[in-house]
């Protein structure tokens, strides 16, 4: 690797660190459960470089949470989603940044997908609750 490389590799690694804080906040703001990041840098065909996981208590409180992850992300940093899904009965909404995927589920589909044990060779970070 040359010097030029680890600049943009630490400079993507900053990013990414940015990003999944003010995705967390964004969570934390509307009191998303169980929060959970899955760092899949290391594992072979991963399809982002992180998984942002966590849950509401209703499809209101889900819709809600990822409206807040939207704005706030837009806010912080003047980015947004790629690609979104899954507002419309808010069982799971997805929001793909890109190297950071969030999941924002209903508790039974996040129980039924169970994404954490699909990625289980990832390394994992939990975050309080506010």
């Amino acid at each position: 690797m040359n010097l030029t490389s680890v600049q943009r590799a630490k400079s993507r690694d900053l990013r990414s660190e940015q990003l999944n804080h003010w995705i967390v906040e964004g969570i934390r703001d509307l009191k998303g459960k169980k929060i959970v990041q899955l760092d899949l840098r290391n594992l072979d065909d991963a399809p982002a470089d992180f998984f942002i996981i966590c849950e509401g208590d209703s499809n209101t409180h889900v819709r809600a949470i990822s409206d807040s992850i939207y704005k706030k992300v837009q806010e912080e940093l003047f980015t947004m989603p790629s690609h979104m899904e899954g507002s419309s009965n808010a069982r799971w909404v997805l929001l793909d940044y890109f190297d950071t995927i969030v999941h924002v589920f209903y508790p039974e589909t996040r129980e039924f997908y169970d994404i954490e044990h699909l990625w289980s060779d990832a390394a994992v970070t939990e975050f309080e609750e506010v």
